[in-house]
């Protein structure tokens, strides 16, 4: 049973599911702050549905690279993939995908019955955008955009969903009236929204520049045609690093504009932490050894940011 979980759990990179639950849990602090609002029943159902979804793209993603692999040796293929490792049946690794997907369109639904067309959409063109990331004629994983997907999805969209189901029409509300569907849009916190995360879509999109600068030579042989091949490799080092650095510059201005309350000034220390990483990675970047420091940037200054608006959430009056 032990040796069952762990191999799921490797199949799913549970490790990596921080890129979705830290703005999962940023929005509902950001919630808490902004507006006093949460419900713990919104919230146990995106709670379900999102992880269900994350660790189900993983799977097909797993999967898809297991089947048009052309390079079928060394770490990224005899290692890292977890159907090679542990020796998982494709036909098991379908019916895994499969459970995580309905798990999540059950739990998808369901949200959208308490709260509205809006999630619907929002939520339908997350689900696209996940199965198109790993699946398809031309995945997104194997196009130079993947970072750009995986940072505005999986950073604002979901931080704007996991507010959104706690305060509502509040931030934006799509209705049915007559027949015409009538959206509406608080624009001044939907522009602050994105604006807070910032951070989050970096954080991510960095994620997945480091796991495209490793895989650089391998993603070359099996036909991937990432960012970094278009760009090179010293291009994309540039690239990662000046990210991290808008984010910083982001979380500045927020502060100045009293977006964010002073307390958030202090995740500005992370940046020591942040840029010994940063050279750590950039003088040797490889899959096994240095790609989990830009999982623990990641890490490190969102978990930060929602201590800190946290700990100002609890403050108010």
């Amino acid at each position: 049973m032990g040796m069952a979980i762990k191999k799921f759990l490797k199949l799913v990179e549970i490790q990596t599911k921080a890129a979705s639950m830290i703005p999962f849990l940023f929005g509902t602090v950001y919630a808490l702050f902004r507006f006093q609002q949460f419900n713990a029943y919104h919230f146990v159902l995106m709670l379900v549905s999102l992880l269900s979804f994350d660790m189900a793209t993983t799977a097909i993603n797993n999967y898809y690279d297991y089947r048009k692999a052309v390079k079928k040796r060394g770490y990224g293929y005899e290692i890292h993939n977890a159907i090679v490792q542990y020796g998982i049946k494709p036909s098991v690794v379908v019916v895994i995908i499969a459970v995580l997907l309905t798990l999540a369109i059950g739990a998808g639904i369901i949200l959208f019955l308490e709260v509205g067309l809006l999630l619907l959409m929002l939520g339908g063109l997350s689900f696209a955008v996940g199965i198109l990331y790993s699946f398809g004629p031309i995945p997104i994983s194997r196009m130079p955009l993947g970072e750009i997907f995986s940072g505005l999805f999986m950073g604002f969209v979901i931080i704007f969903i996991s507010a959104y189901i706690h305060v509502g029409d509040r931030i934006a509300s799509l209705t049915l009236d007559g027949g015409a569907a009538v959206l509406q849009v608080q624009l001044v916190e939907v522009i602050l929204v994105f604006f807070v995360s910032i951070p989050a879509i970096l954080g991510i999109a960095n994620i997945m520049l480091a796991n495209n600068i490793c895989d650089m030579e391998d993603d070359i042989e099996n036909k991937r045609y990432t960012l970094p091949v278009y760009i090179g490799r010293s291009n994309a080092l540039i690239l990662f690093k000046m990210l991290y650095y808008a984010a910083y510059l982001d979380l500045i201005v927020l502060c100045v504009l009293r977006v964010h309350p002073v307390v958030v000034a202090l995740v500005l220390l992370t940046i020591l932490p942040v840029r010994k990483n940063m050279k750590r990675f950039a003088d040797k970047p490889t899959k096994q050894f240095t790609f989990g420091l830009s999982v623990q940037n990641f890490m490190l200054t969102n978990a930060a940011r929602i201590a800190a608006l946290g700990i100002a959430a609890m403050m108010l009056p």
